[in-house]
């Protein structure tokens, strides 16, 4: 079996005196998507925000390519090669559509990821984004803020999708999409597997369930408290 890309190993989070993660451990290897469960509250965002390093956790390990992300700020997690889609989209709404796709093929961006070896490769760019969410391409010079809220939703994927990252991580992948919308993230879903990438999906439960291959974690335990 390969090497695990991503080890999360007992990771102890709070928000202040708060206690979310107690203890949460798992692996994912390249190719794999684990799609987490649990109800709301449970602490799906917190684990998600904990692995990107926007809320470290205070005890435990996450290890990347054989690498501890322990203090390393967000920036260099991200350069190293994972990518976010948060929760409630955060694009930059001031910014059109052609600049919030950009933004992670900036020199700043690039700068650390250019000495990963070239494990990556050029997979996405921005021709192949607008590709798949066509209706971006439609509104390439619009302000993020004028989009539907699907159409943020798209701009978020594809965002990340420009970044080229191994490991993608997605909260709440589904908010904001239609239907036929959350079909064709599933279908980005099985062509960015088929390429190596990781996915690490957090909120879209039974709407993964046509996706096959696809590993569901239970990490929470019923009686947890965590947010």
């Amino acid at each position: 079996m390969s090497t695990p890309l991503l080890t999360v190993s007992e990771i102890h989070t709070y928000y202040g005196d708060s206690y979310v993660l107690q203890g949460v451990s798992f692996t994912l290897r390249k190719g794999q998507i684990a799609a987490i469960l649990g109800r709301n509250g449970m602490g799906k965002t917190t684990l998600i925000r904990s692995v990107a390093g926007l809320t470290p956790p205070r005890n435990g390990d996450i290890i990347y390519r054989d690498k501890s992300l322990r203090g390393q700020p967000p920036y260099a997690i991200a350069q190293a090669g994972i990518a976010i889609v948060p929760q409630g989209r955060r694009i930059f709404r001031s910014l059109s559509v052609r600049e919030n796709l950009l933004m992670p093929t900036s020199v700043l961006a690039r700068s650390a990821r250019a000495s990963n070896g070239g494990e990556m490769g050029q997979r996405w760019d921005f021709n192949e984004v607008l590709k798949e969410f066509p209706q971006l391409a439609e509104r390439i010079n619009h302000p993020g803020g004028l989009l539907s809220g699907g159409e943020q939703q798209m701009l978020a994927i594809g965002r990340a999708l420009m970044a080229n990252p191994e490991l993608i991580l997605m909260d709440e992948p589904s908010e904001g999409l239609s239907p036929r919308l959350v079909q064709q993230a599933q279908e980005i879903m099985q062509r960015l597997r088929s390429r190596g990438h990781a996915i690490l999906n957090a909120g879209l439960g039974g709407r993964l369930t046509s996706l096959p291959r696809v590993d569901f974690r239970r990490l929470f335990p019923p009686e947890a408290s965590a947010r």
